[in-house]
């Protein structure tokens, strides 16, 4: 993890989480870049501190007693920060102004942490209620902090916006599911897995069944968030159909090869990412120009 002095300006940390942003966020960073300057370095800030919240959960070298204090200590800096003292890191007095500027619920910020906290160690989830609980944790918080820059006033918005979060996890869940199980990790419920009658995740029939239904459910949750497209600022709505597209694309992809995730890792190219982009500027576009 890179370190700054403690006299950091807040523009060097701006353009340092830039950087990062564009080096690590993949899907979100080509729907970054259709927003003004302002909204995309705060945006690339708050990224970055959710991606380096994941990189120390996943962070190989440590053991898990390691990791866990360093995420303790993560979450000791996140509240210095956000109180105006600033750790010895570049993310810090960027990421407390965008905090600050957009009035981003602190929360979202500790309900990450715990998030990552609770995936330290490999274990089964039983209930669907319990990994929308775990994917409100990791993924919806990101997107309740990113409407809060895109900008809102309808009241709905936040849960939609939660809503949409679980719709890219569930989606992320099945791209993933053979690299989660390489690394002991089973994110597909217990009560579904025992409602299919699979006691092996292996290539059948009735795995690719299970996999329909976690998909028909990520489909379900892409629908019931549509409406947000028009409640956020127009001016973001094209950053928001950008990665709202991208991630319903994958998922459609996925229904596509039936579902076959054990053998290949199924994803968009960077061309692809890009045309989604332009589709989605061109079609908000012409949405507010109605």
């Amino acid at each position: 993890m890179a370190t700054a002095a403690l006299s950091v300006t807040v523009a060097d940390s701006y353009r340092w989480s830039a950087a990062e942003a564009k080096r690590e966020a993949r899907n979100f960073y080509y729907a970054f870049r259709l927003l003004s300057p302002e909204k995309h370095r705060a945006i690339c800030s708050v990224y970055t501190f959710f991606r380096i919240s994941d990189d120390l959960a996943d962070d190989a070298d440590r053991t898990v007693e390691q990791k866990q204090e360093a995420l303790s200590q993560w979450r000791r800096d996140t509240r210095s920060a956000l109180a105006g003292q600033f750790p010895p890191h570049a993310l810090w007095p960027g990421f407390a102004d965008a905090v600050r500027r957009y009035a981003i619920p602190h929360h979202v910020f500790e309900d990450m942490i715990d998030g990552m906290v609770s995936d330290l160690e490999p274990r089964r989830i039983a209930t669907f209620e319990e990994l929308y609980r775990y994917c409100y944790q990791v993924a919806s918080v990101v997107g309740i902090s990113v409407i809060h820059i895109f900008g809102f006033t309808h009241p709905q918005a936040p849960l939609l916006a939660e809503k949409c979060g679980l719709a890219f996890q569930l989606t992320n869940i099945l791209r993933d599911v053979q690299e989660d199980l390489d690394r002991g990790r089973i994110y597909l419920p217990q009560e579904d897995l025992d409602r299919f009658g699979i006691t092996q995740v292996t290539d059948s029939p009735a795995f690719r069944n299970l996999l329909r239904l976690e998909g028909k459910r990520a489909r379900a949750y892409f629908d019931e968030s549509r409406p947000l497209l028009e409640m956020i600022h127009p001016a973001s709505r094209a950053s928001l159909r950008a990665l709202m597209e991208i991630y319903s694309t994958l998922l459609h992809r996925i229904e596509a090869h039936d579902y076959d995730v054990l053998n290949e890792r199924i994803r968009l190219s960077g061309a692809e990412k890009t045309w989604v982009m332009l589709r989605s500027l061109l079609a908000t576009w012409a949405g507010n120009r109605g």
